[in-house]
């Protein structure tokens, strides 16, 4: 075994002990949030709670790209706890890694987080649903209709791939089932938290917190390098997003700790803005400043497909 590859394995096996403090303070604040809710003011409690739950999800983020051991057992017991409620882990995982083929970003077809639409699939839609999604492209849409079209359109999904008897969707169902009952059980027989407040004041808003992110990351580009936006100058939801808000870099890096993202960012800072053509953001109130009402892009993917290029 060369030097290099024994760093390369010692690193993998590394406890990464940043992002195990990280989930406890994650767990422990949900945990303090829920069980001492009738303490809280509401005004106070439900923006608290959904920032958790957000953040969790971000941590889901890390967690399916190895972190925080060696141990896929062990990192997958730290992540799968379902908070947010509707988002079973395992689904979270397949999809997002099939969304880091870099060549087919913002694919219609071949992307699973692309917002872009075929054509044809444009053309099928009824006036009601196309509504939706013209709201959806604007960052008041992304936060008001966005989270419960994305509930609802991942749910019927997953309804139908179980009802046609899909073996691997039964099988992350009816683990989901299981570990949403521990989090139901907890929420509601242990701290008293009313489900219906839970749903509205803590998933809904917790959801859109993650929308944000996920709102002008990605761009429909000839180029592969130039599909990916950065986020400057947001360090409080830099954090709550685990620098995800520089998004290149993880695209770069899939692997990259969170917390070693803003200096890898800050040493090839230049060379990253100028292969992503400039697409960088100030802030995400820069975001919303640009698309409050305004579409992010073109709702059809304005090349049709992702082009085939020299990276497949």
């Amino acid at each position: 075994m060369t030097k290099a590859r024994a760093q390369s394995r010692r690193r993998r096996q590394a406890i990464e002990w940043p992002t195990i403090v990280l989930s406890l303070i994650i767990y422990g604040f949900w945990g303090i949030l829920t069980y001492f809710h009738a303490s809280f003011p509401l005004w106070a409690w439900i923006p608290l709670a959904a920032w958790t739950v957000a953040w969790q999800a971000s941590l889901q983020h890390e967690i399916i790209h190895g972190h925080p051991t060696s141990n896929r057992t062990l990192n997958r017991l730290i992540g799968c706890w379902p908070l947010l409620l509707w988002l079973p882990y395992e689904s979270y995982r397949i999809s997002h890694l099939l969304h880091h083929r870099d060549e087919r970003l913002t694919d219609p077809l071949d992307d699973p987080e692309s917002f872009y639409w075929t054509p044809e699939q444009w053309s099928a839609l009824n006036p009601l649903h196309a509504l939706a999604v013209r709201a959806n492209a604007t960052f008041l849409g992304r936060i008001t209709v966005g989270p419960a079209r994305s509930i609802y359109c991942f749910l019927r999904r997953e309804a139908e791939l179980v009802w046609q008897g899909n073996a691997m969707h039964r099988r992350i169902w009816a683990e989901h089932a299981l570990q949403l009952a521990v989090v139901l059980a907890w929420l509601v027989l242990v701290c008293g938290v009313n489900p219906l407040l839970y749903v509205v004041g803590v998933v809904y808003p917790g959801t859109a917190l993650m929308l944000v992110r996920s709102f002008a990351e990605h761009r429909a580009e000839n180029e592969v390098e130039e599909r990916t936006a950065i986020v400057e100058n947001a360090p409080v939801f830099g954090l709550l997003y685990l620098y995800n808000n520089l998004h290149v870099v993880h695209h770069e890096q899939p692997t990259l700790p969170w917390y070693r993202i803003p200096a890898w960012y800050r040493a090839n800072r230049d060379r990253l803005i100028r292969e992503n053509g400039g697409l960088v953001y100030d802030g995400y109130l820069d975001v919303a400043r640009r698309y409050f009402l305004t579409g992010h892009d073109s709702l059809i993917h304005p090349l049709g497909r992702a082009p085939v290029t020299d990276h497949q």
